[in-house]
Order: C-alpha cells, then structure tokens, then sequence
C-alpha cells in the first residue's frame, strides 16, 4: 500500500530574496578571502623581476577608513538583529535578521583582519566618521578630508546608524512593532551601508576590498527592495 504524497510547498519570496542576497554577499567575501592571502604569499616569496609588489595602505587611507568605519557599521547590523529575534516570533523577519546577522559579523571580520595584516589600528582616535571619503590620497596616509561630502562631523553617527533611543525603543518593542521598526531601522542601515560601500568601490586601491564592498552594495540593494516588500505587508513604509 503506497503512502499518499505530500504536496511540496513553494519557497516563499521573502526567503528566495534574502537567501540570492546572502550567497551575493557570502560568494564575494569568500573570492576576497582566497585572493587576500594569495596576494600576500606572491608578496612573502618576492617580486619577480619587473613586478611591483603592492603596496600596504597607509593609515588614513580610504581603504583603512573604510574597514574601520564598516566594522562599527556591521557590529550594529548584528545587534539590530540579535534583539528583533527575541521580540517577535515571525518567521520571515526572524529568517532575514539571522541572515543578516551572519553575513556581516562574516564580512567584519574579514574587515578587521585586513586590518591586522596591514599592520593598522581598529580604532585611530580623533579620527572623525566617514573622514576616509574626502581623503584623495590613498596611500599616502596624509590627505586631507575636511570639506569633502561624505565627511562627517567628531561625534556624528555614520549615515544611516541607530541611535541609542531607538535601539532601546527595539529592544522594548513586540510583535508587529518590533517587525515594522526593526525594517525601518535596518532600511535606513543599509542605505547608509549602500553609500558608504560605494564609496570604498570607487576609491579604495586595494582590489580585494573593492570587490567586497562591490558585494556589499549589491546584496544590501536587493535586501532593501525585499524589507520594502515587508513592511508593505505589514501596513507601513519605509521612514523618510
């Protein structure tokens, strides 16, 4: 006697959308990853002749800055999505919060450990947010980046971070609330995580890191269209 067949259910939009952009995301941190450390076993065994060996960037380099500035970036993505788990049961944000959260605490690491290698600090004090995209300069170290868009105020957030209230306003949140507010916080994150990467694809000199931030730009552009489809089923809109 055969056993009935149990229909097979189609794999809902919302985790097709968020799983392309995760595996965007993961597939060019991993080709970074592979070509970081090639790059650095072709530079440990010499220069063949007529090569150039590439150059480390130097302190405030765009390619530094921006490392430094997108691992903060990141850390609050992850928090974000570490306190909207726990605050509502809906699978669908449940499952793109838990995406979130490994795709970038994978790419910030992967950022501060270029660092390491560069032999730079994560933390320059003094050093105001965002100050690496008026810099012109790249390796040098010594560029100026004061009146350059993009440059933010000592003390400013980096564009598109939650403040401390609305982060507590989250954390206090359930259900629907904590859904809508988590999408619009994490909207608002990624555009800001959008503007800074494209920075970085346009001026960082180092290619490994390009292609990274290239990845970045393009899975968070298609995690902004599928939270703007949320929030739609949910009655809301993205704020602003």
């Amino acid at each position: 006697m055969s056993r009935p067949v149990r229909p097979v259910r189609p794999v809902p939009r919302t985790y097709w959308v968020a799983g392309t952009a995760v595996l965007l995301a993961l597939l060019f941190a991993a080709a970074a990853t592979v070509a970081a450390a090639n790059n650095r076993g072709s530079a440990d065994s010499g220069p063949s002749a007529g090569a150039v060996a590439p150059r480390t960037p130097g302190l405030r380099s765009p390619d530094a800055g921006f490392a430094r500035d997108m691992a903060v970036h990141h850390q609050q993505a992850v928090e974000m999505s570490f306190i909207v788990r726990d605050r509502t049961q809906d699978e669908a944000v449940r499952t793109l919060a838990y995406d979130i959260a490994n795709t970038q605490a994978n790419q910030r690491g992967m950022l501060l450990g270029w660092l390491d290698l560069w032999g730079l600090p994560k933390v320059v004090a003094g050093e105001p947010p965002m100050s690496w995209m008026g810099a012109s300069g790249g390796h040098g170290g010594h560029a100026g980046h004061g009146a350059d868009a993009g440059a933010a105020k000592p003390g400013a957030l980096m564009p598109g971070m939650a403040t401390k209230e609305e982060l507590d306003q989250l954390g206090t949140a359930s259900g629907r609330d904590a859904e809508v507010l988590f999408l619009q916080l994490m909207t608002d994150h990624h555009k800001g995580g959008v503007t800074m990467a494209e920075g970085c694809a346009q001026q960082c000199e180092t290619p490994v890191e390009r292609a990274l931030a290239q990845g970045m730009v393009d899975a968070q552009r298609s995690e902004l269209a599928l939270m703007a489809d949320m929030l739609r089923q949910r009655g809301a809109a993205p704020r602003g």
